[in-house]
């Protein structure tokens, strides 16, 4: 057994044995009922090598971490005219808080808030209509992955996101009046409900997350996915933004670029080493996997993977 396998088992069998394990989001029941006792953990390396642990197989909804791939998307699409509909630094505010966008004449503060994801959603729609940004989410994201017909859309979790979702639709129309939404609200809020919606296991999204790992291409294929620059605009949105108003507590801990879903899956990334996914469903105060932020400290811990730490990144199995 490889070192970096032998470190996620030992950290798969201290948080089976965890005694705190956080609280599953319960504002649609599809969420409610995932067991709180599920974890899962992959990594994938440079090399193509994957390890995995756990649950790490099991489908689950990834939430906000759908975000990171919209943002790839627009990006492709826009480059930096996108930052003139919403900014990039970080929020210091709830995920879901309307109170920045009036004095900030509805730009969003960046593209993992709520009310910037669906100017990115808006965008999208714009740019590929309501239905087939459905479809050219799951082509952008089928290629990177083994077995790509299972990634898909729960329709009945998008259906209740929708039901659900009337904060969302408070953002949206809040920045309809300036402008910012342009197209009819409820297709933009309706691709937004289908991309959070978006279903995998950590295995697959390990797979997702390699694009940023390689700076923009698909280590299956060799093909460009994304520019080099818009990788790492990516990755540096994620170190600031991808856990809300826990973000500099994660950077702190991990020291990896990271985006959380409410799901409870994280995506992590060490930029040309690995690419690292982790779910556990219950979540902390900020809305966070509890166990899978401590999950990914420990394996930092152990390997050194962290970016701010000096000299080559090496495994350390001590």
């Amino acid at each position: 057994m490889s070192t970096v396998a032998s470190i996620i088992v030992s950290i798969a069998e201290e948080m089976r044995t965890a005694s705190e394990r956080g609280t599953v989001a319960n504002y649609i029941p599809p969420l409610a009922r995932v067991d709180l006792n599920r974890f899962g953990m992959a990594v994938v390396g440079m090399d193509g090598e994957t390890h995995t642990v756990g649950d790490a197989e099991v489908p689950f909804s990834v939430q906000s971490v759908s975000k990171v791939f919209s943002l790839s998307m627009a990006l492709n699409a826009m480059g930096d005219e996108l930052w003139g509909r919403v900014r990039q630094e970080p929020s210091g505010s709830a995920f879901n808080s309307i109170v920045q966008l009036e004095n900030e004449h509805g730009i969003p503060r960046n593209p993992f808030i709520n009310a910037g994801a669906i100017v990115i959603a808006d965008i999208l729609v714009s740019r590929y209509g309501r239905e087939n940004a459905q479809t050219r989410l799951l082509e952008f994201l089928r290629p990177l992955v083994s077995d790509p017909s299972s990634i898909d859309i729960d329709t009945d979790v998008a259906r209740q996101e929708r039901e659900t979702g009337f904060r969302n639709m408070a953002l949206a129309n809040y920045m309809r009046t300036f402008g910012n939404i342009r197209n009819v609200v409820e297709d933009t809020l309706d691709f937004y409900f289908h991309q959070c919606a978006l279903t995998m296991s950590c295995h697959q999204l390990a797979q997702v997350g390699t694009c940023l790992m390689t700076g923009g291409r698909n280590p299956l294929t060799g093909e460009r996915v994304m520019s080099e620059r818009n990788a790492q605009t990516i990755l540096a949105l994620m170190m600031m933004c991808g856990h809300y108003d826990g973000s500099g507590a994660f950077a702190i801990r991990v020291g990896l670029p990271g985006k959380s879903g409410v799901g409870g899956g994280i995506l992590a990334i060490a930029p040309g080493v690995a690419s690292i996914a982790v779910w556990s469903p219950g979540l902390n105060a900020q809305g966070n996997s509890l166990l899978g932020t401590r999950a990914l400290e420990r394996l930092v811990q152990h390997t050194g993977w962290s970016v701010f730490r000096a000299g080559p990144w090496v495994v350390n199995p001590t």
